[in-house]
């Protein structure tokens, strides 16, 4: 056994981890906190960046310190991070200028919208892969500069800073040293080029973003940097960075061609390798960039906007269930959904319909709906939604899913890991440890750092917890998705 470990930050939506690894991919000690999510207005979501910062700091100790480990104990550190949140700070102080505007927040969904009525989602899509929505960075971004007071004529002198949650990070982490992303992270602003793998000059344009305010863009493993002394009485090297989604599709070794994985978190995100050509999606996916340590392959990805997050709403808002892992006790004491389907579509609906006016919708109530059908259905909603994204890609690829990698607090749920298999017709796996987005960045950072020789000494130690078979039969399958698909109908916006 290695001697010293390697510690992940994971800068998530809702709380900040710490989490150390051994050369076997175990954890060996953690520790999180929470934050506070801000709604200054119906459909903004904002973090404040000092919580950002305060919590992912007040996190490193404390896990060193839980493995009984001491910061010498750490040969690298890499990050993993929420993605599109945008951030803009002073360029000498490192003072923010205003709340991070988080990946959810819809603010800007009229001026995603506006450019596609302007004829420039072709031009988008083309050189970033992204379809324009309110959820990438270039309109929080825009919206910062015009509503901020001062902050375009100080862009405009180069007296800014913009960047993701992962640069904010190694800025500070760095004392101000580096100001730099990967290319995962850039991928998802809209203002990078996925071809040429440089900020665009056109995109700069249209969102009027100087280019004197934009990050270094790297591969994802790469030596960053290292942290300033006194964070945690040494210097640590920050060997890898990645956008959380394209880590977990590394920490779930999904290093070839076709290989798919989804993450229930408070969204879902399905990601699958597509290999070293950019694919073109008719069916409302968008292309992004995987993690790499050298030039990175290209993944199609397809988001759900509400995954988890559904879970948290039968429980905080509806109160009908204690705990999250309540849902599964009560989903399995009946034998169906009672024809019921629960469309979450909060804040609109994600890949591939993307209709950001659409709304939640319950359909096929009847006077013999009890509890239990309800939240077997909300439960359900979050498979049937992994399985639009998963049709659309097989459709866009041609390469029909055998087995997805799962990961994310609801994929403990074994009631909903099974009914994902059985309506999608394809093995469910689950790992081991399913803190695969930290994993991956620990996995990237190890191969920076020649912690690892190379990706077979990671493979030859991955271990999976269960595997989850497809029951149904074609008919019932087809049956279900039928009503789910009706139900999507009149969840859209009309």
């Amino acid at each position: 056994m290695k001697k010293k470990y390697l510690l992940s930050l994971d800068q998530g939506t809702t709380s900040s981890r710490a989490i150390i690894f051994d050369e076997t991919g175990n954890i060996r000690g953690s520790s999180a906190r929470e934050f506070k999510q801000l709604y200054p207005q119906p459909g903004w979501v904002e973090h404040n960046p000092y919580d950002i910062l305060g919590s992912q700091m007040g996190v490193i100790s404390e896990a060193i310190a839980s493995a009984g480990l001491t910061p010498r104990d750490i040969e690298a550190i890499g990050i993993t991070n929420q993605r599109e949140t945008t951030l803009v700070w002073d360029a000498e102080t490192g003072e923010p200028i205003c709340n991070a505007i988080v990946w959810q927040c819809r603010r800007t969904a009229e001026a995603a919208e506006r450019l596609i009525r302007e004829g420039y989602e072709r031009l988008i899509y083309g050189k970033t892969g992204l379809i324009p929505d309110a959820y990438f960075s270039a309109t929080k971004l825009r919206w910062i500069l015009d509503n901020v007071a001062g902050a375009r004529a100080r862009a405009d002198a180069g007296k800014l800073r913009f960047g993701t949650v992962d640069t904010y990070l190694l800025w500070h982490l760095t004392g101000g040293r580096v100001h730099a992303t990967d290319f995962t992270n850039a991928s998802r602003t809209m203002l990078f080029n996925i071809h040429t793998l440089d900020w665009d000059d056109d995109l700069l344009e249209i969102f009027g973003v100087p280019r004197s305010m934009l990050p270094e863009v790297h591969p994802s493993g790469f030596m960053y940097g290292a942290t300033e002394t006194g964070i945690v009485g040494r210097s640590i090297p920050v060997c890898a960075m990645a956008g959380d989604q394209q880590a977990a599709l590394f920490g779930q070794l999904c290093t070839h061609k076709g290989d798919m994985k989804n993450t229930y978190g408070t969204g879902c995100f399905l990601l699958m390798n597509a290999g070293d050509e950019a694919p073109q999606s008719k069916r409302g996916l968008i292309t992004t960039l995987a993690a790499s340590v050298g030039r990175p392959d290209y993944a199609l990805e397809g988001s759900v906007f509400v995954g988890g997050a559904a879970v948290q709403w039968l429980r905080d808002e509806l109160r009908m269930i204690r705990t999250a892992a309540d849902s599964e006790k009560y989903a399995v004491r009946v034998s169906d959904a009672g024809g019921v389907y629960v469309v979450p579509a909060f804040v609109g609906l994600g890949a591939p319909h993307w209709d950001s006016r659409a709304r939640g919708t319950v359909t096929g109530i009847t006077r013999g709906t009890t509890k239990e059908h309800f939240i077997r259905a909300v439960l359900e909603s979050i498979a049937y939604q992994v399985f639009d994204v998963m049709h659309a890609m097989e459709r866009d690829t041609g390469i029909k899913p055998t087995a997805l990698k799962v990961d994310g607090g609801a994929s403990a749920n074994d009631f909903l890991m099974q009914f994902q298999a059985d309506i999608s017709d394809c093995k469910v796996v689950r790992p081991k440890v399913v803190e695969t987005t930290a994993l991956g960045a620990s996995y990237l950072a190890g191969l920076t750092c020649g912690y690892f020789n190379g990706l077979a000494d990671i493979e030859a130690n991955a271990q999976t917890d269960r595997t989850f078979a497809p029951t149904f039969d074609e008919a019932k399958r087809q049956a279900l998705l039928l009503g789910w698909e009706e139900a999507i109908g009149k969840a859209k916006y009309r």
